[in-house]
C-alpha cells in the first residue's frame, strides 16, 4: 500500500465519484479506477459498492476512511519535520480551495509561491468549503482556503478579503430588463444551484432567509457540482443562477449573461490551518503570500 494510493482512496470516498476525485488530484478516471481496484485486490476486500455507474463508500470504506486520513496526516506530518531541516530547499505543500479560488483568485498566487520556492512540491486540490474544512481538520491539507465563513473550533480563520457575488440569466430571461426582484419573484423562478457544501450556495442561502425563504421553498432544476456546469447551465435555458463575478465576468461583458437585479451582500474569501497542528515554513511562506494579495 502507497500513500499515492492512501490519498486516491480518500479523495474517491469523500466524493463518492471517480470523475470528480480525478479531477481534484489532476488524474485520469481510468488512473483513479485502476488504483482503488488494486487496494481493493492486494487486500481482498471490497471498498465501494458499485451500482451501474455509481460508487458508494460500504462498510469496511468507511472504517477504513478514518485509518487512512490518519496515517496520511501522519505521514505529512513526519515529511514536513524533515522538511524544515532544509529551510524550504525542499519539502511538500498540500493545499485545498474551493472552487471559485482555486480557479479564479490563487493559480497568480500559487505562481509567485513556485518561483520564490521552486524546490517546494505545492499540490493543489479543489473542492468545495464544506470538503476543504475537512481536509485541514484531519490533517490532508496544511492550508485551505474557501468562499465563506467558517465556524469550526479546530481551526484558524483568517479573513483575506471579500468575493461578490451576483444572480445572472441568459439575455432571454424576464429578469434581463433591470426589474426590481421580490420575494416572490424568487420563488417563481426556476434555478441552477451549486451543491450542499458549496460556499455559493450558502453565501445565497443566508440573503434568502432575510427574505424569508427557506431554500425548500425554490424550484431547483438542478443543482450542479461546479462554477462551470452552473453557468453553462443558464446560458442554455430559462434559468437563474447565483456566481462569483469572478466566474462570470466575461460573459456579462460579452453579453451572453446579464446580472439581476437583487443585491446581494459579499461573502469572505478565508485561509483556514489547523489550530494546533505544527504549521510549516512553507505554509507560513504561502499565508504570507495570499494575505498580502
Amino acid at each position: 500500500m502507497t500513500l499515492e494510493q492512501l490519498r486516491i482512496f480518500i479523495a474517491v470516498a469523500e466524493r463518492e465519484h471517480l470523475t470528480q476525485a480525478a479531477d481534484a488530484l489532476a488524474l485520469t478516471p481510468s488512473a483513479v479506477s485502476a488504483s482503488i481496484r488494486a487496494l481493493e485486490e492486494r487486500y481482498d476486500t471490497p471498498l465501494f459498492h458499485r451500482m451501474g455507474r455509481g460508487i458508494q463508500l460500504n462498510d469496511a470504506g468507511r472504517q477504513f476512511l478514518t485509518k487512512a486520513r490518519a496515517t496520511l496526516a501522519a505521514a505529512r506530518n513526519a515529511e514536513m519535520a524533515l522538511a524544515e531541516l532544509a529551510g524550504l530547499q525542499r519539502g511538500t505543500l498540500a493545499v485545498h480551495a474551493s472552487q471559485t479560488i482555486a480557479s479564479y483568485w490563487l493559480p497568480p498566487l500559487l505562481l509567485a509561491f513556485h518561483r520564490q520556492y521552486p524546490l517546494i512540491a505545492l499540490s493543489l486540490t479543489i473542492g468545495n468549503t464544506s470538503s476543504v474544512a475537512q481536509a485541514v481538520r484531519d490533517g490532508t491539507a496544511d492550508l485551505g482556503l474557501v468562499e465563506d465563513g467558517v465556524d469550526e473550533p479546530e481551526l484558524v480563520v483568517t479573513p483575506l478579503g471579500d468575493d461578490h457575488i451576483t444572480i445572472v440569466v441568459a439575455p432571454d430571461h424576464a429578469w434581463a430588463d433591470g426589474r426590481a426582484l421580490d420575494r416572490a419573484a424568487l420563488l417563481d423562478a426556476e434555478w441552477i444551484m451549486r451543491e450542499q457544501g458549496s460556499g455559493t450556495r450558502s453565501a445565497f442561502e443566508a440573503r434568502l432567509a432575510a427574505l424569508d425563504i427557506t431554500p425548500s421553498q425554490l424550484k431547483v432544476a438542478l443543482a450542479l457540482p461546479s462554477n462551470e456546469a452552473v453557468r453553462s447551465a443558464v446560458l442554455a435555458g430559462p434559468y437563474a443562477a447565483v456566481a462569483s463575478e469572478l466566474v462570470v465576468a466575461p460573459h456579462l461583458q460579452a453579453g451572453l449573461l446579464c446580472r439581476a437585479n437583487l443585491d446581494l451582500p459579499p461573502r469572505p474569501f478565508s485561509l483556514l490551518h489547523h489550530r494546533q497542528r505544527h504549521q510549516s515554513r512553507a505554509a507560513q511562506a504561502l499565508a504570507h503570500i495570499v494575505q498580502a494579495a
